[in-house]
């Protein structure tokens, strides 16, 4: 029988997951399904029991629903625990294990992809939301030389890296503190680029040769990226990469095997 997966979330049909993973069984040669559901919003642990109780296999979990599918799974991969979110789910015979692939998605784009080294670099994140949450223990994993995380509530985002308590080179705060800093990588996990908003960033923040990563996707050029030209940024990346690396994450959680994520990110980037 054909394997199912699914994602899962509400909205859902804007998804592009049932197109990549659909890529990703083509290229491995996997014989499964993949299908968008749509999560009434008081309705997820029911919606999810059904897919598991129909025979299915696993499940990505998308807004709002990643905080719920935590306190759902049966056990927790550290990233997944640190993070506070899941967005794999993988049903075995033992229970439901939840999983958080959007850091490792973030790196293996940023450093495999790109080809912009992570280790030792100065990295600064912007926001302290459930975008930035996910990513914090991968980033520190890559070996990065610092990591600040700068958010509008400097509160908010001290309280963001508590659960990892104190790090050399692990900084959190508000804007104002970002002045006299430089980064080689500046990565925007707010919301302000869906809203064509823009952030109070510094002059001097991007150091020679710098990327400016904005984790949204499928926008062009946001106002984030074209802030970070002017004030000097080298190198530019929406989050596209992101999606289909954390995606190919969930692919070797569920089926063992890792995809190669440059064909299918150059597949989506194609109308259709």
């Amino acid at each position: 029988m054909t394997d199912r997966y699914a994602v899962i979330g509400n909205p859902i049909a804007h998804s592009k997951s049932p197109r990549l993973h659909a890529a990703f069984a083509r290229q491995c040669g996997q014989d499964l399904s993949y299908e968008a559901l749509l999560a009434p919003l008081d309705g997820f642990a029911a919606t999810v029991a059904a897919f598991r109780d129909a025979g299915g296999r696993g499940m990505n979990v998308t807004v709002p629903f990643k905080v719920e599918a935590l306190q759902l799974a049966d056990r927790l991969t550290d990233r997944a625990r640190l993070a506070g979110a899941v967005n794999t789910l993988c049903f075995e015979a033992d229970g439901v294990l939840g999983d958080n692939t959007d850091g490792v998605g973030l790196v293996t784009d940023i450093r495999d992809r790109l080809g912009v080294p992570l280790a030792g670099a100065r990295v600064l994140l912007l926001g302290a939301g459930g975008a930035a949450r996910g990513v914090i223990l991968p980033l520190l994993d890559a070996g990065v030389e610092s990591l600040m995380i700068a958010n509008r509530t400097p509160d908010k985002a001290v309280q963001l890296i508590a659960p990892f308590g104190i790090r050399e080179g692990l900084h959190a705060g508000g804007f104002g503190m970002l002045a006299q800093h430089e980064f080689e990588v500046v990565i925007n996990a707010t919301s302000a680029s869906l809203a064509d908003a823009g952030l109070p960033l510094p002059q001097g923040l991007f150091a020679d040769g710098a990327l400016a990563y904005d984790m949204v996707y499928g926008k062009g050029e946001t106002r984030f990226l074209a802030d970070a030209r002017a004030l000097g940024a080298a190198r530019f990346a929406d989050g596209l990469g992101m999606l289909v690396a954390q995606a190919a994450e969930s692919f070797l959680l569920w089926r063992g095997v890792r995809p190669e994520i440059g064909p299918v990110i150059a597949e989506l980037q194609q109308p259709g």
